[in-house]
């Protein structure tokens, strides 16, 4: 496995400024500094192999694998504390992975975020939700507050009928719209103006838009999304989310 320098705040895979020496507290001489063991990744500062699977903690940590699990589960798969919220997130939203309601308002930590709350803050405090087209990937990501949920792939407008760049909100929602312009369904339908997000459009005879077109600018300007992820980011997003196309 490849190895890199862990950062004495967060890991090398969440992009966090690596450091070329640690000369912070190591008791177990994993390499991951004590106090980010207790405080961060909730591994045994004393045991340099947590949940005894062969592979050291800095190791599995520094691969995307958890160190508290003895199978080969990644982060993303993997739930310490059962609060509905993996191992990956809790690290990037700061939660406790051995704490199922870090803030102690009575509410899990994944059942906040779901609902897009602060998980840290006890105050009912809402982070913000914001959706982001990047036109030249052809990518879309959508955020809780800084950190990025996840990134689909999109097609948008061909290059006679770009989608226009800048910062939107979504007015308004439907499961199901109709174009009348083109003829056909928009399912999922998340309505920035003159043009929108939604999955890839069905005509009246069934015919639906084809999943290679993912990745290539060929729609009317909307922003098109494959059967999958369009009906979570419908139901995620709300009338007057942030939407930036850049």
């Amino acid at each position: 496995m490849a190895k890199y320098w862990i950062s004495s705040i967060a890991l090398v895979v969440f992009l966090a400024t690596p450091v070329l020496a640690n000369t912070a507290p190591d008791s177990d001489r994993d390499r991951v500094p004590d106090k980010d063991e207790v405080g961060i990744y909730k591994t045994d500062p004393e045991n340099p192999d947590t949940d005894g699977d062969g592979f050291g903690d800095w190791e599995e940590l520094n691969t995307g694998f958890s160190p508290l699990n003895p199978k080969k589960v990644k982060l993303e798969d993997n739930d310490f504390d059962n609060d509905g919220l993996s191992d990956r997130m809790e690290l990037k939203f700061g939660t406790d992975l051995s704490n199922k309601d870090s803030d102690g308002d009575g509410f899990n930590d994944g059942d906040e975020i779901n609902r897009g709350y602060d998980p840290l803050n006890g105050e009912n405090a809402k982070l913000q939700k914001k959706i982001k087209i990047i036109l030249k990937n052809q990518d879309l990501e959508y955020y809780l507050g800084k950190v990025r949920l996840n990134t689909f792939k999109v097609s948008t407008g061909k290059r006679s009928m770009p989608t226009p760049k800048g910062e939107y909100k979504v007015l308004n929602k439907s499961k199901k719209a109709w174009s009348k312009d083109y003829g056909l369904w928009m399912p999922y339908w998340l309505g920035l103006g003159k043009f929108g997000i939604h999955e890839l459009p069905i005509w009246p005879n069934g015919y639906r838009e084809g999943a290679n077109h993912l990745g290539i600018p060929v729609s009317h300007g909307c922003i098109r999304l494959g059967i999958g992820p369009a009906k979570p980011l419908f139901d995620w997003a709300e009338v007057g989310t942030k939407v930036v196309i850049e």
